[in-house]
């Protein structure tokens, strides 16, 4: 069985991420690219289906990790009896060229140890295993498309189509080895000196983390989750893709294993946020640069999901030979959600543009006349039932979050046809904004229950409704709002965890069941604090930034009863969460969540 999600680390440099174990085995590379064919794929199969793990031949030490200086380089501490070593993994920020660099130091702390390297190449997850050539400075591999050079001082031993290496390690040492992908038709890059990919990954990260402005509470955890979000990016697009892995479960032995190597538009405006508050506007103008490129075309063909450059085809194909991660099975590449129709994603690319607006980001004419398309085109689906935020595969339904971001879209236009003076059929959206609301309110919300539900004529919850006071569609002290908070947390939480919604299988399709959702948990943070309960608030956050693990890390989802992560990981939507709480209860001006329901 792998090892729990929480015991990896992540390492990325805004082109492709990789996990590394804490028994030093990396499990998952993608190359070149983060959506692109895994090169190992053990984390949701068996070691055969490849791996990487450098680590002392003891069977038992002490293992310690960090990252270096507000970065992602990964140090990894190994302490035995007679020794210590420290193996420190990075994807290189700065590769020259087209080529890849992974790189794995191994340094000599104290005494002496003995380690071993073993490595199983399998790319197009597990199912192809390259053609491996010893070199004088390592070996060659190619499979395809793809080929790698492994560059070390160590005599590399071939067996059984793995690649074995036994060394020691005294103190002041240091044995390299570096990975590098290129295409297979093209001849190796030249040799990058180890020591310099790690000297200028560095000074990358530090001058980029020099920009980092908050300085309230949990500080470095609020950094770490920016620096996840940094990782996460693909440069030069400005994508921001939800998570590093598919499949991860969101139940162990379970079916609900998604791909989330994707942009989402629902994540735009709180990655925003996220961004802009913490002082990085230039990540915040990428983003929104992508995501004009996204969704620019015809209005009804906008999509809930991109790729990374803003690809619009993400076919959904299950991986039969993969096992899954702890027997979670199917294992899925692409994503069938990309097909749905949600209307919350209208609201979410108009509520990301009003907030860069106001935020000083110049969006420019051609993100006004998008604006204006797809309010054109609201206009006449609003009233449609849809597959809603969670991307449920069961029946369309008229979800109350869905119309409620469809009032968001409306009045963001609005707002900014009034601000800008813009040439716009103002009063026939006003119009539209009011019928929205009034229908929201009339059939969204149980006077029996004294809360808004999932759908209409419904009865369950949905963590989503959280959203309202958050977007502004009502005060946070509104007796309607307070209701359905008290309500969220009487009938969504687990051990105070709030989970996305109170029947699964019957809404989704789906059979087994979903750990509370981290995002969703945060959400409720931020309204406690908007209604007046901020000890309460600041008690869970504090309890949720303290699930984080070791390394500051968070998945999608937390089993408080098992007390481990689920979900894809590490998750964007998690960590934007992190940071945009942080800045609403420990504002020093008014908070992102108050500016943006009054904007």
């Amino acid at each position: 069985m792998s090892q729990r999600i929480e015991d990896y680390g992540f390492i990325g440099n805004m082109r492709t991420a990789a996990l590394v174990g804490r028994d030093g085995s990396m499990d998952w590379l993608c190359l070149p690219r983060i959506d692109s064919p895994a090169c190992f794929a053990a984390l949701l199969g068996t070691d055969e289906h490849g791996k990487w793990r450098i680590a002392p031949r003891a069977a038992k030490a002490r293992v310690t990790r960090r990252y270096r200086a507000r970065s992602l380089i990964l140090e990894t501490t190994f302490e035995l009896p007679d020794g210590a070593i420290t193996v420190v993994d990075f994807l290189a920020a700065q590769s020259p060229g087209a080529s890849l660099d992974v790189v794995r130091m191994v340094r000599g702390d104290r005494g002496r140890v003995d380690v071993e390297m073993e490595l199983g190449l399998r790319f197009e997850y597990g199912t192809s295993t390259p053609w491996v050539r010893r070199q004088p400075y390592g070996l060659t591999a190619i499979a395809g498309p793809n080929a790698v050079v492994l560059r070390t001082p160590v005599p590399l031993t071939g067996r059984n189509f793995w690649t074995h290496a036994s060394f020691s390690v005294r103190e002041g040492e240091t044995v390299p080895f570096v990975m590098t992908w290129h295409e297979s038709h093209l001849p190796p890059p030249p040799p990058a000196d180890p020591t310099d990919l790690l000297r200028m990954t560095e000074e990358w990260w530090g001058s980029w983390s020099g920009r980092y402005s908050y300085r309230g509470p949990h500080a470095d955890l609020v950094h770490r989750s920016l620096t996840v979000l940094k990782g996460l990016t693909c440069n030069p697009t400005g994508g921001i893709v939800a998570a590093a892995t598919t499949s991860l479960p969101e139940e162990l032995g379970g079916t609900r294993n998604w791909d989330y190597r994707y942009c989402w538009l629902r994540d735009a405006t709180f990655t925003l946020y996220a961004l802009l508050v913490s002082g990085y506007e230039d990540e915040a103008a990428e983003w929104q640069r992508w995501l004009l490129r996204a969704a620019a075309g015809k209005p009804s063909d906008l999509q809930i999901m991109y790729g990374v450059g803003g690809e619009r085809l993400l076919p959904e194909t299950e991986l039969t030979w993969l096992p899954g991660y702890a027997g979670s099975a199917p294992v899925r590449i692409g994503n069938a959600a990309h097909e749905q129709f949600q209307l919350d994603v209208f609201g979410e690319v108009m509520d990301a543009f009003h907030v860069a607006s106001g935020s000083g980001v110049d969006i420019g004419d051609d993100a006004r006349r998008l604006q204006r398309e797809l309010i054109d085109h609201l206009e006449s689906v609003w009233d449609l039932p849809d597959d809603g935020l969670w991307e449920v595969r069961g029946p369309r339904r008229h979800f109350t979050h869905s119309k409620v971001m469809a009032w968001v879209a409306v009045d963001r236009a609005v707002k900014a046809a009034d601000r800008l003076g813009l040439d716009a059929p103002v009063t026939r959206w006003k119009q539209l904004r009011a019928a929205i609301h009034a229908e929201v309110c009339a059939r969204g919300y149980d006077q029996e229950k004294h809360s808004f539900v999932q759908y209409y004529g419904g009865k369950d919850l949905d963590a989503a409704l959280l959203m309202m006071p958050l977007v502004g569609f009502l005060p946070p002290r509104d007796p309607r709002v307070l209701g359905t908070v008290d309500a969220v947390q009487r009938e969504l939480t687990t051990n105070g965890l709030v989970r996305r919604y109170s029947r699964p299988g019957p809404i989704d399709g789906l059979a087994g069941s979903d750990a509370p959702f981290l995002a969703c948990s945060f959400w409720l943070a931020d309204c406690l604090e908007m209604t007046g309960q901020s000890a309460e608030a600041r008690a869970l956050f504090d309890r949720l930034v303290g699930l984080t693990n070791d390394l500051g890390l968070l998945s999608e989802e937390y089993d408080p009863v098992a007390g481990r992560m689920l979900g894809n990981f590490p998750q964007a939507f998690s960590h934007v969460g992190l940071v945009n709480t942080a800045h609403n209860l420990y504002k020093r001006t008014a908070s992102p969540a108050a500016r943006r329901a009054r904007q």
